[in-house]
């Protein structure tokens, strides 16, 4: 088995790590060096316009989409919706543990307050369940 098998290439799904778009998902579309890629979300997907970012602060998934290097917004766009890229992106472990975070970080207190009613109604089933056998 490889070593290393998330490569900084052209068509690479990479969440931005840092800066004003942490936390999005970004498609790297051409390498201008050996620390910087231009990535491009497309905006109308992901929020991200196009440009350049060093590789410090993306994080490379598994994902990734055949299109040529410098491909234009249209072309990724298309490649993204014909492979269902950002819907098997949401469906990994990664993103859901992404989203349960930023819905943790939106509960209000008493959103948290009904959880841990609900989390002791739970606990107490399975304790009377298991105090049965």
């Amino acid at each position: 088995m490889p070593m290393f098998t998330r490569f900084v290439q052209a068509g690479r799904l990479a969440l931005i790590t840092f800066g004003p778009c942490a936390g999005k998902m970004s498609t790297i579309v051409d390498i201008v060096n050996q620390k910087n890629v231009v990535v491009d979300g497309p905006e109308s997907v992901t929020g991200v316009k196009r440009h350049m970012m060093p590789v410090k602060r993306l994080s490379l998934t598994d994902f990734r989409i055949v299109v040529r290097r410098g491909c234009r917004e249209k072309t990724l766009k298309k490649a993204l919706a014909k492979d269902e890229t950002m819907k098997k992106w949401a469906a990994s472990a990664w993103a859901k543990k992404l989203a349960a975070k930023e819905t943790r970080q939106q509960m209000t207190d008493f959103d948290r307050f009904k959880l841990m009613v609900a989390r002791k109604k739970r606990s107490a089933a399975v304790k009377k369940t298991l105090k049965k056998k």
